[in-house]
């Protein structure tokens, strides 16, 4: 064998390490680093050991520079896509929204500008039915590995056989308390309406999103935290009407009223309670008993997407147990993954914010799909915003 072949390389080592040399400067792209050494798939995993490509999957790709994901508030560790620049060379724009009806809305509209989103578990069939929803390739995810995922929380990602969608974490929604500011025990959600208009008065947030905010409210009466009945939405509204003037805010990025003080009670996402109550152990996490929501969020790529090989490299990149450890650590949400499970402490899996105690999960529905586009409860949400 000659010499350039001795080390498995069509060239010399020392071109190489000149070559690799001119990479790192940007003297040189990816592209024509790969063309010059010759670089395939046989040494791919070589070369991302080295930094410079993602994943084999994605030796002859070209990511681009830049990207932009579609999430939720407090949702990821800035960290994370700081080391997938770091790695690949591509920027991550992130995009937050408080409700999936408006990330529905703006992917109807066209021109998201997202290679990635994370939906909704209940959401995913209203996307495949729409045609706005990549159908997954699977060859270019080799960090996802089904076999570990808890079907509890799997199954809405795959439509007649055919993956749209991949979960990130799950979760549960409750309410957060600052038992400092107010030290009656809550244990319902009869009890958190009651007290927005009372003890809470001026300090209470409501999520704007009317699938948790109706939801939730419809719980008061013991109704179905998905019903689209007439007379139950109707009493609903009635409620959220009469609570409307007493609350501090309506939004879904609630952390910094509670941090501030100036909000003592919110409607609140286990990874947003979980980090709260870290961070300020006053603040409590409460699940309603009369029950609530029980969801999953999924990682899936728009059709139109501006930058398909980045949002694919970005969602196996996300999907590595040692990355998406440190996102779970971060953000407080359970994960869905027996391998990523496996590597957290043992003080994040016997936490009852994350883990909640199976008489408190047994009375959660899952988010159904057609609450997602049902004109009434979008009307009441209209109404009660403006109210």
């Amino acid at each position: 064998m000659s010499k350039s072949y001795r080390d498995g390389l069509p060239i010399s080592p020392e071109k190489f390490v000149d070559q690799l040399m001119r990479l790192k400067r940007g003297s040189i792209s990816r592209r024509d680093f790969l063309g010059i050494t010759g670089l395939g798939v046989a040494t791919a995993v070589m070369a991302r050991e080295l930094g410079i490509m993602p994943t084999p999957a994605f030796a002859a790709e070209n990511l681009g520079d830049r990207m932009s994901i579609a999430t939720w508030p407090n949702y990821h560790d800035p960290q994370t896509f700081e080391n997938f620049k770091a790695e690949t060379g591509v920027a991550v724009e992130v995009n937050v929204f408080g409700s999936n009806e408006e990330m529905l809305a703006k992917l109807q509209a066209g021109g998201s500008g997202w290679s990635l989103f994370v939906p909704t578990n209940y959401t995913i069939s209203t996307y495949k039915k729409l045609g706005i929803i990549e159908a997954l390739d699977m060859a270019k995810l080799g960090n996802f590995d089904g076999s570990k995922e808890d079907a509890r929380f799997t199954a809405e990602g795959t439509i007649d056989g055919t993956i749209y969608a991949v979960p990130k974490n799950w979760g549960t929604t409750g309410f957060a308390v600052n038992t400092k500011k107010l030290s009656k025990p809550m244990t319902s959600w009869k009890e958190f309406w009651d007290t927005a208009m009372a003890e809470g008065d001026g300090r209470t947030m409501v999520h704007d999103y009317q699938l948790t905010t109706i939801g939730n409210a419809l719980k008061y009466y013991g109704y179905s935290f998905n019903s689209l009945k007439q007379d139950e939405l109707a009493k609903a509204e009635e409620l959220l009407l009469k609570v409307k003037p007493h609350l501090f805010a309506v939004s879904s990025d609630y952390q910094p009223g509670m941090r501030a003080g100036d909000a003592w009670m919110t409607m609140c996402w286990t990874n947003d309670g979980a980090q709260l109550h870290r961070d300020i152990p006053e603040i409590a996490y409460v699940l309603g008993k009369e029950g609530g929501e029980i969801w999953t969020d999924f990682y899936a790529i728009p059709k139109d997407a501006p930058n398909k090989p980045a949002g694919y490299a970005l969602l196996n990149y996300l999907m590595n147990p040692k990355v998406a450890v440190k996102e779970h650590l971060a953000n407080g949400a359970p994960s869905t993954d027996a391998r990523v499970n496996a590597l957290l402490p043992k003080e994040v899996l016997d936490n009852p914010i994350l883990y909640p105690a199976a008489d408190l999960l047994k009375p959660l529905e899952f988010g159904a799909a057609a609450t997602l586009t049902d004109p009434g409860r979008a009307e009441l949400m209209a109404r009660f915003k403006s109210a």
